[in-house]
């Protein structure tokens, strides 16, 4: 059989069971499948962030938008892009976490813009953290700690979402929050659990993308429940 390969899909298995009149098994359809999906979530995730940065520009406001939540998903992106690179997984596995930090740190960077003045104490965590990434994005840290770290990312990611999800139900808003970028978030946590187990990576990289599911879900019914009434009061007033 001749095998036909691309961006690391092998087709030749399905191929070769379509030309014969019969319908791939499931052992051959599922890694295909994952390897699609992947590349799906790899491609989207190049404008998951945009509408949000897109809602902040438009209406020039931060309102109701937690800035620790943002700081603290760039940092858990740093040290998943970070482990992934590192533990030699394939691109379709884990290739959206380099959109995705992009994407947040220009995200971080307008955020601190329209929040101005910039505190002190929000200037030493920037600096901090160009200080600090490029050592772990390079893994030149003891294997250990790149361990511990990649255990704590999960916990990071949850801290991210809790701080938003707190100011959200203390505001009885969701602010500029986009519900287009939130239901991306869930979307790809959903299909990354798939494609991680198709994938084989460690049980620690799906329980990360089933945590994704909870958080960003909260979130998403937050802005469902909250963002109606403020819609009305606005129509009152004018």
């Amino acid at each position: 059989m001749v095998r036909t390969e691309f961006l690391g899909m092998d087709f030749s298995c399905a191929f070769g069971s379509l030309s014969d009149g019969k319908f791939p098994d499931k052992d051959c359809l599922l890694p295909l499948i994952s390897k699609l999906l992947g590349y799906c979530i790899v491609a989207a995730s190049t404008t998951v962030k945009l509408p949000q940065i897109l809602k902040i520009l438009k209406h020039r406001s931060v309102r109701g938008l937690s800035v620790v939540s943002f700081e603290l998903e760039v940092v858990g992106y740093t040290i998943a892009l970070a482990y992934c690179l590192h533990k030699g997984l394939p691109f379709s596995a884990y290739g959206e976490l380099a959109f995705l930090l992009v994407q947040a740190i220009i995200l971080v960077a307008t955020i601190y813009y329209f929040s101005q003045p910039v505190g002190i104490k929000t200037w030493i965590r920037a600096l901090l953290y160009c200080a600090v990434a490029p050592t772990i994005l390079a893994g030149q840290i003891d294997p250990i700690l790149f361990e511990a770290l990649y255990a704590s990312q999960h916990a990071i990611f949850f801290f991210a979402r809790v701080p938003q999800i707190w100011e959200n139900y203390k505001n009885k808003s969701t602010g500029q929050l986009s519900f287009l970028t939130c239901l991306m978030n869930f979307g790809g946590s959903a299909v990354r659990v798939f494609t991680s187990i198709q994938e084989k990576a460690p049980t620690s990289v799906v329980m990360g993308s089933v945590l994704g599911i909870a958080t960003n879900g909260t979130i998403m019914s937050q802005i469902i429940i909250y963002q109606k009434p403020p819609a009305k009061k606005e129509k009152k007033n004018e």
